[in-house]
């Protein structure tokens, strides 16, 4: 049996491909999409393997019926495991309305086993089964048809090995008593939340300097209809209009379609089909009143702590990763060290569940002079002084 035999292309064949899944404790999946001229991605493969079942399904079949796999996603008996799977997500949350669940990322899964930040799948892949995965059609077009065996190979692989990968990291993790760890930390995955844009906190994510308030608002304004206009044509953001024409938008103001050719980078100038609604938005934005306006979210001023303090605390969260082998980002930031450094009562992380237990109580009886390290054979060592 070739690849391009388990290509699932009718409705008929993926509801027997799904059948003989349904009965699984987990799924492996993963999916191939492009989204350089969409705003949203546009699904262009899905591969499933649980058992001896592996295959992929293609979305862009004429006439097929997706309605199988959207109820395996939402079965609440079949763990559905991804790697790195937030874009993953965001597409079914887009196609369905919902997050798939139960969920499981061995990304996730992987910081707390010590294989560091943000872990590739290539050395997931590597860890766990001492291969090196061939990544020759990773930038392949997945939208152009027919796939050829040689991509459904590719694909295939993915889902095959994280199906055989998923129950060693389960068993390492339970070994080392993290289970806990994780579950916690896949806790905010299935927020709904993280896969949806909301077009009102879209200015947010532009990086305009030193804009005065009235500015800011403006800005808003106009990132929040160009998101809607983008989400209604299905184009990339930067297809309606680019950021830095927002901040000029923003920050000349003009009054009139004529003004618009001012702006460098408006697409038309003043008979561009974007003229009339931008100068509709800004006309909207002028009257709203200032208790309206939204304001950018600017860092709380305090008190710098002691860069010395800052240090020390650095010092022992290398020190206990290095102990635990767990990511150190998996456990504070390097906000969230100041934070720390700065208050005993900091709201963070660190100082909660599990991150306490190893890192957040042995940071305040360092900085209450209960605790010190020292160096023993080339090797930090604590030492309590109590």
């Amino acid at each position: 049996m070739t690849s391009v035999d388990k290509l699932i292309t009718t409705s008929s064949a993926l509801k027997e491909a799904i059948a003989a899944l349904n009965t699984a404790e987990f799924v492996a999946i993963d999916t191939e999409f492009m989204r350089e001229s969409t705003y949203y991605p546009q699904l262009c493969l899905v591969q499933l393997c649980a058992g001896k079942h592996a295959f992929c399904v293609d979305p862009l079949a004429d006439g097929l019926d997706l309605s199988p796999l959207f109820d395996l996603l939402g079965n609440a008996a079949i763990t559905k495991v991804f790697h790195a799977g937030r874009q993953d997500l965001e597409i079914f949350v887009h196609l369905t309305g919902s997050v798939p669940a139960p969920v499981y990322d061995t990304q996730i899964a992987a910081m707390v086993c010590g294989l560091g930040d943000q872990v590739g799948y290539d050395k997931l892949v590597q860890h766990y089964k001492h291969l090196q995965i061939d990544k020759s059609s990773r930038f392949t077009n997945w939208s152009q048809r027919p796939l050829s065996d040689r991509q459904i190979h590719y694909a295939l692989d993915d889902v095959i090995h994280l199906a055989d990968i998923y129950p060693r990291i389960r068993a390492d993790l339970t070994a080392n008593g993290r289970d806990e760890w994780v579950r916690s930390e896949l806790a905010s995955v299935g927020d709904i939340q993280l896969y949806q844009t909301d077009p009102d906190s879209a200015y947010k994510r532009i990086k305009a300097r030193n804009s005065k308030p009235a500015q800011v608002n403006r800005l808003a304004q106009l990132a929040s209809w160009r998101e809607q206009e983008a989400q209604k044509r299905d184009v990339p953001r930067g297809r309606v209009l680019r950021d830095d024409t927002l901040i000029d938008l923003a920050g000349s103001n003009p009054k009139s379609l004529a003004d618009l050719k001012k702006i460098r980078g408006f697409p038309g100038g003043e008979t561009g089909k974007f003229g009339p609604p931008v100068i509709d938005v800004l006309k909207k934005a002028n009257a709203m009143p200032e208790t309206d306006w939204p304001m950018r979210e600017r860092p709380p001023q305090r008190e710098r702590p002691p860069v010395a303090v800052i240090e020390m605390l650095r010092v022992l969260l290398k020190h206990v990763t290095e102990s635990h082998n767990v990511a150190p980002r998996l456990i504070a930031s390097a906000e969230e060290l100041e934070k720390l450094a700065f208050s005993d009562e900091a709201d963070i992380p660190a100082l909660k569940g599990w991150r306490r237990k190893i890192f957040g109580d042995a940071a305040l009886a360092m900085k209450a002079g209960k605790l010190a390290m020292t160096v023993q054979k080339g090797k930090t060592k604590l030492l309590s002084l109590e």
